[in-house]
């Protein structure tokens, strides 16, 4: 992880009066796992849709894989999104298509692509969530909220991304279903080479497949690094966040999984 395929300078992100994000900076580097934190109102996912070019910033540049995301033409900014994929809390998937359809939908965008090998390009991003051969044939109403959640991956995982964008992927799940889909994206990340851009605010999470932490206080990255330096931040919400109770039990759960825990 020697370089930065997200960097962030000066943002200023503001609805009317209200302003979100004021002179932030981030880099994300290649390959990392990145968990994004902060209190209410901090802004995680406006953070997040913003670098993803979903919204248009107030101030400031996002260059995301060499490319201004300000100042880009069409194209290019086209060419970057099918570099990346997001997922949405609860997978945000078409109701009216099946969960196949649902992971088709960015293939579609690949011209002259034979919709016998658009089927099994889906097929193979469906196993690839972690789903099984059948889930393709579903409805999202007929899924489960995790097997959602995989189905909403999947499709992020359709045009064979670089970096990925989670929001808050482990929200609502139970502690067996979250731990499972640590270890799926853990895994998906070190096996595909994944950039992973993802705000959550479960502990759990953190501690067992994020590399750094960026934490969003006073409207700004208070500050980046490895979780297990987060206990030494001297800000209010760092401490109560990283030393209570909560981050003990992720902790010591993680070094219990360790060989000689």
């Amino acid at each position: 992880m020697t370089d930065a395929v997200i960097r962030v300078r000066g943002l200023r992100n503001q609805f009317g009066p209200n302003i979100v994000h004021d002179g932030l900076d981030l880099d994300v580097m290649r390959g990392e796992v990145l968990g994004v934190v902060g209190g209410s109102g901090t802004g995680k996912s406006v953070l997040l849709r913003t670098i993803a070019g979903l919204q248009r910033p107030a101030a400031g540049s996002v260059e995301m894989l060499g490319v201004d995301m300000q100042t880009a033409g069409e194209a290019a900014l086209k060419a970057v999104s099918q570099r990346t994929g997001v997922l949405f809390q609860d997978g945000a998937l078409f109701s009216s298509l099946t969960v196949r359809e649902n992971v088709e939908v960015p293939l579609r965008a690949i011209h002259g692509l034979a919709t016998e090998t658009r089927q099994a390009l889906a097929r193979l991003k469906i196993s690839l969530a972690g789903l099984p051969w059948s889930a393709g044939d579903k409805f999202p109403a007929e899924l489960s909220g995790g097997m959602r959640k995989r189905a909403g991956l999947a499709r992020a995982l359709a045009l064979d991304p670089e970096i990925v964008f989670l929001d808050e992927p482990t929200a609502g799940l139970d502690p067996i279903g979250a731990a499972a889909f640590d270890d799926l994206i853990g895994s998906l990340s070190r096996t595909l080479g994944l950039t992973v851009f993802l705000v959550t605010h479960d502990l759990d999470t953190l501690y067992a497949i994020c590399d750094r932490v960026a934490v969003l206080a006073e409207r700004r990255v208070l500050v980046t690094g490895p979780v297990a330096a987060m206990g030494a931040v001297d800000h209010p919400w760092v401490q109560s966040y990283f030393r209570g109770r909560r981050a003990r039990a992720a902790r010591d759960a993680i070094a219990a999984q360790a060989p000689g825990g």
